[in-house]
């Protein structure tokens, strides 16, 4: 069975102690550890697979506790690095009343994006589902490391899966921004994008125009998620899967995207990716009701829910 290796930026995210205020008006913050890679990599463990992390952190008291709680979940992070060359990454988020997010993030350099090529770890890319994201493709070392990282990974018999998750606050120029992104996903076997990012990265709005830009290079599958609408699944060939939200309480959204698409594919690892009508639907479902539950709490990997805890969800809902 392929093992699960992420890369990307480890961050804290500052969660506000109030909704519906601005960032000027909060009067106070809990910390949470976060980093969309990261929260994919703890996803994965937390559904059966065994998942590596590559990034780099500062060496600091935010570092650390970083560093702790990416263990802690249980992620192996012989690859997770530490450095005084830049402080550990932040961002403060400000919550809506309905849980939406808004980000101010404080790096330009941070350590993650420090991370330089001669960190990327050779063997372990080989055989592997190796995931990753837009927000560490900007103009720092890290961006030429994800490069080394996937050139390796498609010459070694791994599957790549690309999550844009867009965070159009930290990019000055958008088009520079927009052209990084399409520039990345042909590399990718498989992509994940939210309705709300398709016109940004596409140009298009309605799906099936989107889709006719996406399906280059070496991408075969697709998946669209819409929040509370559910999620799709399109096949290169045309063919399409739904699968329905579950409906819950959210409090908070951070981290739902990222469970979604660590659970599902670790789902599919589980399935050796054969990617079969029934194992698809299956992992869209189970995909799903993670990512309901990932809103039910505060924080990102903190939040994702494991194997009981989503048992006792899927029982309980039906």
């Amino acid at each position: 069975m392929k093992h699960l290796v992420t890369i990307g930026e480890l961050l804290i995210d500052f969660m506000p102690l109030e909704k519906g205020r601005k960032l000027k008006d909060v009067t106070g913050f809990t910390r949470f550890p976060g980093g969309a890679p990261a929260n994919v990599a703890v996803a994965g463990y937390k559904s059966g697979v065994k998942s590596y992390f590559i990034g780099q952190v500062g060496q600091d008291a935010f570092g650390d506790y970083l560093v702790e709680s990416l263990k802690k979940e249980g992620v192996c992070c012989e690859y997770l690095f530490q450095t005084n060359r830049a402080n550990t990454a932040l961002a403060y988020v400000t919550l809506s009343d309905s849980g939406e997010r808004d980000f101010i993030f404080y790096r330009n350099p941070s350590a993650d994006q420090l991370l330089d090529t001669h960190q990327i770890p050779f063997e372990l890319l080989h055989d592997c589902v190796l995931h990753f994201c837009s927000v560490s493709l900007c103009d720092y070392p890290i961006k030429q490391a994800h490069m080394k990282a996937i050139d390796i990974a498609r010459n070694h018999n791994s599957f790549i899966s690309f999550d844009p998750n867009l965070r159009l606050s930290l990019f000055k120029n958008l088009v520079e921004y927009k052209n990084v992104i399409n520039h990345f996903i042909p590399m990718a076997d498989l992509l994940k994008i939210s309705n709300d990012e398709l016109e940004f990265i596409t140009g298009h709005s309605e799906i099936s125009e989107a889709l006719s830009t996406l399906f280059v290079g070496h991408v075969k599958y697709v998946i669209i998620t819409k929040g509370s609408q559910g999620s799709s699944f399109y096949y290169k060939d045309g063919l399409h899967l739904d699968s329905n939200a579950f409906k819950v309480n959210v409090i908070d959204t951070t981290g739902a995207g990222d469970a979604f698409i660590g659970t599902f594919l670790a789902e599919m690892i589980r399935q050796d990716l054969t990617f079969t009508k029934q194992n698809v639907e299956k992992a869209l479902f189970v995909a799903n009701a993670k990512a309901a539950l990932t809103t039910t709490k505060y924080g990102g990997m903190s939040s994702i829910p494991t194997e009981d805890e989503l048992h006792q969800f899927i029982e309980k809902d039906q």
